[in-house]
């Protein structure tokens, strides 16, 4: 098994993506990331990583988490758990605890999918594995979240991680990922390969924001296998300058009335470059999907709003939607929404909307005391914020204030 991904990763040494601007690996690669001392509670790491924490929602004091896992370059740093019904920790720990973990080691994500997949394999071969192991037990309903960061603080460092998520039969699982850059962090690499497995009856709600640096290059791939009656649920949150960013997590919906739901917002600023999109393959009778994106433009940044569809199978519905506003005249919002439809009964739609502010709204602000510039950033906030569905009472409260936190930027 070993050996036949490590020949796939070989391979696919130099394969390009095939969406976003291409990255020169070698000037990363070059740059070995330090040590970083361990510490045994969130809140003992140094002040400008609890600092980042808490941007992304991130608790150091823990409160009311199930359990935490810091990532600080490539050194996992903090790993607690306080539930018997769930289990998270360094991948290195959990590979040496299960034999049977390699049996959902790139399955879902393969090694060759294209260069950063394969630089995170060969790595992970070379080194050892970075990341975190999340499982939920069978029949658990945890209410509060587990929480994760992946924190970078040196200078052109690449980060790779490889995260495995499981929930077992019928089991609930509720995580918050948060991934920040030091403020003295100029330039670095991120490549974050994440995959889901949920059995039969299992929910996952997965919440991530992403809080980078202005010249941080962010490559995230992620493969989610919903099983019979299971439903994933992905809440994801990005308002703040980046150099780049690509991402299209892909969702197999092999499971009988398995149900899969893809939520973001998206801010570009400065000359950011958003790649973002996500594709839900409907092949289980009865599976259904929605895909909803928010997303802002301005100060030269460019946004790519992807999605695709497939309906490959009897009784399936999906629905696809995607809104944008252009704030400047150097921006950019481009979407592109796909159906693809290989069966007689199903039900596939799609809704994109790229426009402007209304003139008539911010007239009607202005008329009620507020400067045109006040009405523009209320109508922003409203627009990005739309409710975030699937959660918890009490974690989409929480939820709300990340995103309002977020939003603060825009």
């Amino acid at each position: 098994m070993l050996r036949d991904t490590l020949g796939k990763a070989e391979k696919a040494r130099e394969k390009k993506a095939l969406y976003g601007e291409d990255i020169d690996l070698e000037k990363f690669i070059k740059e070995e990331a330090g040590d970083h001392e361990k510490v045994t509670r969130a809140n003992e790491v140094p002040k400008k990583v609890q600092d980042a924490l808490l941007k992304v929602g991130v608790d150091p004091n823990e409160q009311e988490r199930s359990g935490t896992f810091i990532q600080v370059d490539q050194s996992g740093v903090c790993s607690t758990c306080g539930s018997e019904s769930v289990e998270i920790m360094g991948m290195n720990v959990a590979i040496d605890k299960y034999n049977w973990l390699k049996d959902y080691m790139w399955k879902s994500v393969a090694p060759d999918t294209d260069k950063y997949t394969a630089q995170t394999a060969l790595r992970e071969a070379e080194e050892g594995a970075s990341g975190y192991f999340i499982r939920s037990l069978p029949g658990s309903k945890e209410v509060f979240p587990l929480q994760a960061c992946m924190f970078i603080g040196d200078e052109k460092v690449m980060q790779t991680a490889h995260n495995v998520i499981i929930a077992e039969e019928n089991s609930e699982l509720h995580i918050i990922t948060g991934c920040a850059t030091g403020e003295d962090v100029s330039s670095a690499l991120h490549v974050g390969v994440s995959e889901f497995y949920l059995k039969k009856g299992a929910k996952i709600t997965f919440t991530m924001v992403h809080n980078w640096a202005e010249q941080v290059d962010v490559r995230p791939r992620t493969g989610i296998m919903v099983g019979d009656d299971s439903t994933y649920i992905s809440n994801y949150i990005l308002t703040s300058p980046v150099r780049s960013i690509q991402s299209y997590p892909t969702a197999y919906c092999t499971g009988k009335n398995s149900k899969v739901l893809f939520q973001s917002i998206l801010g570009g600023q400065k000359d950011s470059v958003l790649d973002m999109g996500s594709r839900v393959l409907l092949e289980g009778e009865g599976s259904s999907a929605e895909m909803i994106s928010r997303a802002v433009s301005k100060e030269q940044s460019q946004i790519y709003s992807r999605g695709h569809l497939a309906g490959r199978t009897q009784n399936v519905k999906g629905h696809l939607e995607c809104h944008g506003l252009v704030l400047s005249d150097d921006s950019m919002i481009y979407a592109v929404p796909e159906l693809e439809g290989s069966a007689t009964e199903l039900e596939m739609s799609h809704e994109a909307a790229v426009g402007k502010i209304a003139e008539e709204e911010v007239l009607y602000l202005t008329s009620r005391g507020l400067t045109e510039e006040e009405a523009a950033s209320m109508i922003v906030r409203g627009f990005l914020s739309m409710d975030i569905t699937g959660l918890p009472p009490e974690l989409a409260t929480e939820t709300k204030k990340m995103l309002d936190m977020s939003l603060q930027g825009m």
